[in-house]
């Protein structure tokens, strides 16, 4: 005589499980490049930075006696250029109003410039190794180091205040805008685009298309995002690359 409650009951488990079951999320959007505009770049500039303040241009370039830290117009001369002294790798910068931060590569520090005359101002200490830097409009810094994670610091102290892992390995060069992290995937033409504040891969975007139109040598891989203010658009180059591209990112 129980048996029919005991099927219900055990039916209406079964339904309550599946109502709380946590929903599967989308697939990526699968993305490609559509190229606006071709732009010079500098075959010297080992690219490990790149971002737009306002109208200039910041490019973080690395290597042992060749890493820098340049501003000017996109495609232009830079009109201002500091070099970074023997055996110091840069990498990843960000700028903040007057200020900025450049990375090292595996010298143990940041470091904080004038982001006009590009002048040192402090070097501050951390763990590990330097690769990408962006920050979000609240002003935090988003980090990578070549792992699957994100590191989040404090723009005014590089303090970390949080980490989160995204599932892809040997993220490099980063850029954010607004709530999305874009990421540069090490030695591969895939640029990750990222929601900051789960670190679910939202968008992977096949820029192999750029690589195509190059007649490169040498380790001339894909890094440099540098969105362009006011658009929907964004500045991609590579290490060494001999151009530019202003492109889109459109579905495939």
């Amino acid at each position: 005589m129980r048996k029919p409650i005991i099927t219900s009951l055990l039916l209406a488990a079964v339904l309550g499980g599946c109502a709380n079951a946590p929903a599967t999320e989308p697939a990526p959007d699968q993305l490609t490049v559509q190229v606006l505009a071709t732009l010079p770049h500098s075959t010297g500039a080992f690219t490990e930075g790149l971002e737009f303040s306002g109208d200039t241009l910041y490019e973080s370039t690395g290597l042992d006696g060749r890493s820098a830290l340049s501003a000017g117009p996109a495609g232009g001369p830079p009109t201002t250029r500091v070099a970074l002294p023997s055996p110091l790798f840069g990498e990843g910068v960000t700028v903040l109003g007057p200020k900025l931060w450049q990375l090292t590569w595996q010298d143990g520090f940041a470091i904080e410039r004038d982001s006009k005359t590009l002048a040192e101002l402090r070097r501050v200490p951390f763990e590990g190794e330097g690769w990408g830097l962006c920050h979000q409009s609240d002003g935090r810094l988003v980090m990578s180091n070549g792992s699957d994670s994100l590191t989040f610091r404090d723009p005014a102290t590089f303090a970390v205040t949080g980490s989160m892992k995204v599932g892809y390995d040997q993220l490099n060069e980063l850029e954010c805008v607004g709530d999305t992290v874009y990421a540069n995937v090490w030695k591969t033409d895939t640029i990750l685009r990222i929601e900051a504040a789960t670190g679910r891969v939202t968008g992977v975007i096949d820029a192999g298309k750029l690589r195509a139109q190059l007649q490169t040598t040498g380790e001339d891989v894909l890094n440099g995002i540098a969105a362009v203010p006011g658009t929907d658009e964004f500045l991609v180059t590579g290490k060494d690359w001999p151009s530019m591209f202003r492109v889109r990112f459109v579905p495939k």
